[in-house]
């Protein structure tokens, strides 16, 4: 780790982190490489070391500041409502996972690498955010839905978190896609990110709920 403050590393880190998400909206994860993340900071390839050891970290770091944020929207929900009803809850739900582009996105590529690529105390952070995303959600169910035991609550989280990593590919076609799936014949119904959450999330709660 390089000598100085903690401010100054705080800010070096968040300046690697958010030329890699800028990276991540025109090119591929394969695509991207340390020397490519290194060109878009005001610093050297070598610097980055003192910071992350792979890609894939920084990645992973990404990733982890996307359930911060996503965090903490979830906690102002909580607090901010003294109640909501099934249809409420589900689109409060849905409208924050719109804001979540960016998660959606690296949940459906490469997670797997992510992980098994970085050091375990880059892990070990993340995980903690992971920890704390899934704690938030519990809380706001066990809040608007108090006829939820501790049972329909589990597995309202356990159907709802896979659900999360299907949304992108689902909601983000390609021009090539596009035109495979019109020369094959299918008919696929486009939906938004809050269109397809929101359907998916009050069926959930429904079906967990009674």
């Amino acid at each position: 780790m390089p000598r100085g403050s903690a401010e100054l590393t705080l800010a070096r880190r968040e300046e690697i982190i958010s030329a890699c998400e800028k990276l991540y909206l025109t090119m591929s994860f394969k695509e991207i490489t340390l020397k490519d993340i290194a060109g878009a900071t005001s610093f050297t390839r070598t610097s980055i070391y003192n910071y992350f050891q792979t890609k894939e970290e920084i990645f992973l770091a990404l990733m982890q500041k996307e359930y911060e944020s996503w965090i903490r929207e979830l906690n102002s929900l909580t607090d901010d409502h003294p109640s909501l009803s099934l249809d409420d809850l589900a689109s409060a739900l849905a409208h924050t996972l719109e804001k979540r582009g960016m998660l959606l996105k690296l949940l459906s590529m490469n997670h797997f690498d992510m992980e098994e690529n970085s050091r375990p105390e880059c892990l070990r952070e993340f995980k903690t955010a992971y920890g704390d995303s899934i704690e938030a959600l519990r809380r706001c169910i066990a809040k608007f839905c108090p006829h939820m035991d501790a049972g329909a609550q589990q597995n309202f989280l356990y159907a709802f978190l896979p659900f999360l990593y299907g949304i992108y590919p689902y909601t983000t076609v390609t021009g090539k896609q596009r035109q495979a799936m019109a020369d094959a014949g299918m008919h696929f119904v486009y939906m938004s990110v809050y269109d397809i959450a929101y359907n998916s999330i009050r069926t959930l709660l429904q079906s967990t709920a009674s």
